[in-house]
């Protein structure tokens, strides 16, 4: 669902008070935390969908680093996980032990359990995880916590939306397609070990809302961002794909939402396309103060993993976001 529609919804949804509940739906963080003891916090998640690619365990590995990335994005650490799964009634279910195989082989990497699961008929294969994580109270990781001054970090390129839908048409290379699929079953494991390390601000990984979405969330309304377009990093035919106008519904809905928070000082609108194109099992966006930012980006860069600085952190503009 785009963000319009679910932050109006979750205005009528009643809550009840309870000071250990410490990240609720009444935010728009990336998961709840809820305290069990001065030092522990469990961390809660849930993310399932249909397949983007025909491979069936293909489709496990994405769903499944997908739902494990919240956990990482609030600087957590994952330890079990449930199943999710929607199916077809009378259908191959060799096919569907290949999906679960796909997801169990990056809980496992992740270094947690698999420890059971939901199941039930429908006409469409969806699949995913409830996935629970441990935090210290004191060391969450907010998705709005961003300062003036901070620089905002990107650690996987952008534009799968794009690539899988051009894929899917014939129209973008198996190349495209294969970088696409890298980058959708890494886990954002390893930069969350590397944040410990960092006195970082803010951080949430990128899906759905696209890359422009998602850091409107982590700026609210009290703070802007500019974004340098060239500095963002993409898959090279996510861009010719938007060319050709091989965008999504969701995007579009991204954009509609997005619109009155935008000022796009460059003259490019595929590059417009690719800012607000969904990602599924995206990056993490990162901010750490200017005077940090560099170490972080050194460390990262140490244990080969990538990362970018794209933009930072204003005071409050006539626009949230200025893209140049």
């Amino acid at each position: 669902m785009g963000p319009g529609d679910l932050s109006a919804l979750l205005k009528t949804i009643p809550t009840r008070d309870d000071e250990n509940l410490i990240v609720g739906y009444d935010s728009s963080d990336d998961a709840s935390v809820y305290k069990l003891s001065d030092d522990i916090a469990v961390i809660q998640t849930i993310d399932f969908f249909p397949s983007m690619v025909e491979d069936p365990y293909l489709f496990g590995q994405i769903a499944a680093t997908n739902a494990l990335s919240d956990v990482y994005a609030m600087g957590g650490e994952v330890i079990s996980a449930l199943n999710i799964v929607t199916y077809p009634s009378g259908d191959d279910y060799d096919l569907l032990g290949e999906i679960l195989r796909g997801g169990a082989s990056k809980v496992h990497e992740a270094g947690a359990s698999l420890s059971g699961g939901h199941s039930i008929h429908d006409d469409t294969i969806k699949y995913g995880l409830s996935v629970n994580g441990r935090v210290h109270p004191e060391r969450i990781i907010r998705n709005d916590g961003a300062r003036v001054g901070d620089v905002l970090i990107l650690t996987k390129p952008i534009g799968v939306g794009i690539v899988t839908t051009g894929y899917k048409k014939g129209k973008l290379s198996q190349e495209a397609f294969d970088e696409a699929c890298h980058w959708m079953t890494t886990l954002n494991k390893h930069v969350a070990d590397v944040m410990k390390h960092h006195p970082i601000t803010s951080a949430t990984d990128v899906t759905g809302f696209g890359l422009l979405g998602h850091i409107k969330e982590m700026l609210g309304e009290r703070v802007s961002a500019v974004i340098k377009a060239e500095q963002v990093p993409y898959i090279k035919e996510a861009y010719s794909g938007a060319e050709q106008a091989l965008t999504t519904g969701g995007g579009k809905r991204n954009r509609a939402f997005l619109a009155e928070h935008l000022d796009f000082q460059i003259n490019d609108p595929a590059m417009e396309e690719v800012l607000l194109d969904p990602q599924t099992s995206g990056g993490l966006v990162i901010s750490i103060d200017e005077a940090h930012s560099q170490a972080l980006l050194d460390e990262l860069a140490e244990k080969d993993i990538f990362a970018r600085a794209i933009g930072q952190v204003t005071d409050r503009q006539d626009k949230t976001i200025i893209i140049n």
